[in-house]
């Protein structure tokens, strides 16, 4: 199957690179970071929630984008998959040419963060560079995934209104995005969690969507 994404992967003009298990897909990655990983969770050696988990944590790595796959109907996997830290999942069985669609989507994601730029913003205790993806809480660095990172921005764009989970799925992830109000919620409360003495700054407006309580600096 590995082979099988490749080739088609290729054949979109991808430069690709294959591991055979999760070991060696870390190294590679430590290597030389990637523009994206594609993680199976069942992989040898070390699984992929161990891999994305190692991914993570390691400054290096940390924002790497990071596409999963899952067995077909296991919610519990793609749900541990995204408070891990993984942006986007696929199921299988999957269609060859969805999944060449969210690599696209993914990437164009991470490249908009990075050329959309919107200069420094403080945001209460928050202070948000999207000129370097840098995130800091009361001066403590916080890394964020790319759609973590978007979810924020999104966030502070709105300067205090709330946004609902289809303009925040819509803002954050692509306007073709197929994913489920409960992904949201996964990634807002990675968010939260990440945010540590901040993450009361991201209100849930009970039937509504989200808002960020602090004033733009």
């Amino acid at each position: 199957m590995a082979e099988l994404v490749a080739m088609r992967l290729r054949r979109e003009g991808y430069l690709v690179e294959v591991a055979g298990d999760g070991l060696k897909a870390l190294e590679m990655i430590r290597a030389e970071a990637p523009d994206l990983a594609i993680v199976d969770i069942m992989l040898p050696v070390l699984s992929g929630t161990d891999l994305v988990t190692e991914l993570r944590q390691d400054p290096r790595t940390s924002t790497v984008p990071i596409i999963m796959m899952t067995a077909k109907g296991e919610e519990t996997d793609i749900v541990v998959g995204l408070r891990l830290g993984a942006d986007d999942y696929v199921t299988k069985p999957f269609s060859m040419s969805v999944l060449v669609a969210r690599v696209a989507a993914v990437l164009r994601r991470a490249a908009a963060m990075r050329e959309g730029a919107k200069g420094l913003r403080r945001l209460g205790p928050i202070t948000l560079d999207a000129d370097r993806h840098i995130v800091e809480v009361g001066g403590r660095p916080v890394d964020l995934t790319v759609t973590e990172f978007r979810l924020l921005m999104a966030l502070a764009g709105a300067r205090g209104r709330v946004l609902n989970r289809n303009q925040l799925i819509d803002q954050a992830m692509g306007l073709n995005a197929v994913v489920t109000d409960r992904t949201i919620d996964v990634h807002l409360t990675a968010l939260r969690k990440k945010l540590g003495e901040a993450r009361s700054c991201i209100q849930t407006v009970r039937g509504v969507g989200y808002r960020l309580a602090v004033d733009d600096g």
